[in-house]
């Protein structure tokens, strides 16, 4: 049974940053292999992970809308070759595999599609101890029920009022569309100062959130950034790696050793 955490929130506050490392971070601590899920359709988490996607799953999606028009095709037979396809967009390394989900969905019904792609990505995804889902911002992908339920969701935001307000409309929005969060965890990102603001402990409270994570800002993630360098080359003693350690070791998340991690019982 795989444990999946989905990273959300609003365009530019980081959200991929954080999907790499936690998956990054998970691997260090000898969970292997993982399934990295590229949701945003600019696909920007390979280039982060250090790969390259060369197919999306929105393109064999299209296929999928094709072959649900045909009648010389059955539902098994459909079904077996989106599975294949599927298959084959997987960027695979020793470490981890990555899919990427690509554009959104054009006009015109995409039941089948749909159906066809949970069935087989949840297939997919049960071969791995850890997925990690980098959302697109409007949590579509949940809206259509691909995934329907979370282990753990982080929502990151800028510490602006604006930042935290988008919070709050991610977290209503996961509400309303009854996805199934065991697990809520809030991250503030590029904080300048040591203090969270003082309106985080309240939006905790209202969301129920188990913790609220701050990650500073910082010049040597920015360099790396700048440069379009790998997520891996940042070192243990990072400050932002050292937060995303803190945050997988204070959720729980299963597995973590804490000896691995540098924590004291």
């Amino acid at each position: 049974m795989s444990y999946t955490i989905a990273i959300t929130g609003k365009g530019g506050v980081g959200k991929t940053t954080v999907a790499g490392l936690v998956a990054l971070r998970l691997i260090a601590s000898g969970r292997r292999p993982v399934l990295a899920v590229d949701a945003d359709p600019n696909t920007c988490l390979d280039s982060a992970l250090g790969v390259r996607a060369e197919a999306t799953v929105g393109g064999v999606r299209e296929e999928a809308k094709v072959l649900a028009g045909e009648n010389n095709t059955t539902g098994v037979a459909k079904q077996e070759l989106l599975r294949i396809k599927i298959a084959q967009s997987l960027v695979e390394t020793d470490d981890f595999d990555l899919i990427a989900m690509g554009r959104p969905e054009g006009p015109g019904c995409y039941c089948f599609a749909n159906h066809a792609l949970r069935a087989t990505l949840k297939e997919i995804a049960d071969d791995y101890p850890y997925v990690v889902i980098d959302n697109e911002a409007g949590l579509e992908n949940l809206s259509r029920r691909i995934v329907r339920e979370l282990d753990l969701m982080i929502i990151v935001a800028d510490p602006s009022r604006q930042g935290l307000e988008t919070v709050r409309r991610l977290f209503g929005l996961a509400r309303e569309m009854a996805t199934k969060v065991k697990q809520l965890v809030l991250v503030i990102n590029r904080l300048r100062r040591e203090a969270l603001p003082q309106t985080v402990a309240s939006l905790q409270a209202e969301t129920g959130a188990s913790l609220a994570i701050a990650l500073p800002e910082d010049d040597e993630l920015n360099r790396l950034s700048e440069a379009g360098g790998r997520l891996a080359a940042l070192p243990r003693s990072n400050r932002v790696v050292a937060g995303i350690d803190r945050l997988l070791f204070e959720a729980g998340v299963p597995t973590l050793s804490r000896e691995k991690q540098g924590y004291q019982t």
